[in-house]
């Protein structure tokens, strides 16, 4: 199994940005595919962007101009780099690990933009 933890949310004012980190507890190019998810109050969970053991990078187009994911393999580490936020991306972002075929998640870390 794996385990995923997120750190990096906080409190931002609207325009400012955060970046987000993943630390998986195997090699990253053993894993299928790392995704960073949000869930907003009262939303259903929604993608924000993934990385696959050979790097290629996947967005949700609504965000794709402000959002870049990155890793760091010698660390188990993968960074969500969000910019610009809105208040509207108040929500609290997961990282999900594919591995082995089997999602693992993290405890989520929350990102609040106050206006």
């Amino acid at each position: 199994q794996v385990q995923v933890v997120e750190s990096g949310g906080g409190l931002v004012q609207a325009g400012g940005s955060l970046r987000l980190s993943c630390a998986a507890s195997k090699n990253l190019f053993s894993i299928n595919n790392i995704v960073w998810y949000r869930q907003a109050p009262g939303k259903g969970r929604e993608l924000v962007a993934g990385i696959s053991a050979g790097g290629v990078t996947t967005y949700a187009e609504s965000m794709r101009n402000r959002i870049t994911i990155s890793r760091n393999v010698a660390e188990n580490l993968v960074y969500l780099q969000m910019n610009n936020l809105k208040p509207e991306d108040a929500a609290v972002s997961y990282c999900n690990a594919d591995y082995l075929g089997i999602p693992y998640w993290g405890q989520g870390t929350q990102v609040t933009v106050s206006s």
